[in-house]
């Protein structure tokens, strides 16, 4: 009996405008700043005009996407709300590519900008076992005092009674053809702004990795610490982090290097370093692990894996051999690719927009113990 699963970020699947570039020039979209308004109002008919323009495209690329994922049970993040999924999957997903999902889970978390993490799942599996829903658990309420996960590092930038997740981890309690299976999908804080001398990344880490010992602590208060092992779960996300990168070295216009990097320290440290959950796609080959290309001009450039499938330990022993698949089509043309990458782009990509995502989903056919 198999299970196939998918993790995606969609990327700020909204049902509202921001007009908050008006006053505020650093979430100003850059065509608006090409044009001198002067009036709110200008710029608010100016705002949604452009985003009602690009978002027929960018949403067809999106569903092209996660119809290539063709998964049982799929993982978003970046979704407004239930109402915004069921336009999305009724007007591009059922509609375009010609069929849906009829079970929907969404749970209103902590983002500032509304953005959440949700779950589509069909009523079977493509070999025809049914998929269950048993219960279903948001955690976003939970703060780094319920959990004792408060230290000097964190006190920073955060008190004991904030939530630990910035958005959430929102647990499913599933059966699949009867079988008990568990899965955690999350969407980790982001990478901010550099601050006392630390990069963006390295200046949020922290809560990242409150982030991560959150969610193992929420399976092994579900489990039994010691005893997870041998348990069918899984974690799903965006993670925000990266235990490796593939340096991109040169510009457009000449041949480019790729270098290989391990991190000295990640958030997700958490998950690996005692074999609690196992990242599949560590099963591909080294440049080939990607899931976002990051670039700010040719002296900063790299790929990296930001969207992740944890399998449990018995998950991964009885998928041995099995390599996960990244969906890499909806990529925007100034993606670079290693060579031997390259893939056909689905049509109207554009340089940087449209695209399905700056992400990529990652899809693991599994079978299930």
């Amino acid at each position: 009996m198999s299970l196939r699963l998918a993790t995606f970020n969609v990327e700020n699947l909204l049902t509202r405008f921001d007009f908050t570039g008006f006053r505020n020039e650093l979430r100003q979209d850059r065509v608006i700043k090409l044009f001198e308004v002067n009036s709110e109002g200008v710029y608010q008919q100016l705002e949604q005009a452009r985003v009602i323009a690009a978002t027929d495209d960018t949403r067809q690329m999106t569903a092209l996407a996660i119809a290539d994922a063709d998964a049982d049970i799929l993982c978003l993040q970046e979704i407004d709300n239930m109402a915004a999924l069921q336009a999305f999957e009724y007007g591009y997903l059922f509609r375009m590519v010609g069929n849906g999902y009829r079970q929907k889970f969404l749970v209103e978390g902590n983002d500032s900008r509304g953005i959440d993490v949700a779950v589509l799942m069909r009523e079977e599996t493509r070999d025809g076992q049914k998929i269950e829903l048993r219960d279903i658990r948001s955690h976003a309420m939970t703060t780094y005092g319920d959990f004792e996960l408060f230290d000097e590092e964190l006190a920073l930038t955060n008190r004991i009674d904030d939530k630990i997740f910035k958005r959430d981890c929102l647990e499913l309690d599933l059966l699949i053809g009867g079988r008990p299976f568990s899965l955690y999908v999350v969407h980790f804080k982001s990478m901010g702004n550099p601050r006392d001398g630390l990069d963006g990344r390295q200046s949020t880490l922290p809560i990242r990795r409150a982030e991560a010992r959150a969610v193992r602590r929420i399976i092994e208060d579900r489990f039994g610490a010691g005893h997870t092992s041998s348990k069918s779960f899984v974690i799903c996300g965006d993670m925000n982090d990266y235990q490796e990168r593939v340096d991109v070295i040169g510009r457009r216009g000449t041949d480019y290097r790729f270098e290989h990097q391990d991190e000295a320290e990640s958030a997700l440290d958490v998950f690996s370093h005692d074999g609690f959950a196992e990242n599949i796609v560590r099963r591909r080959q080294p440049l080939d692990r990607w899931t976002l290309y990051h670039a700010r001009g040719p002296g900063e450039q790299h790929l990296c894996q930001l969207d992740y499938i944890w399998l449990s330990p018995a998950l991964a022993a009885h998928n041995a051999g099995r390599l996960p698949e990244i969906i890499r089509n909806g990529q925007p043309y100034r993606t670079v690719f290693p060579p031997g990458q390259e893939v056909e782009r689905y049509p109207r990509t554009g340089w940087d927009r449209p695209k399905a995502s700056d992400h990529c989903p990652v899809v693991m056919t599994l079978d299930l113990p």
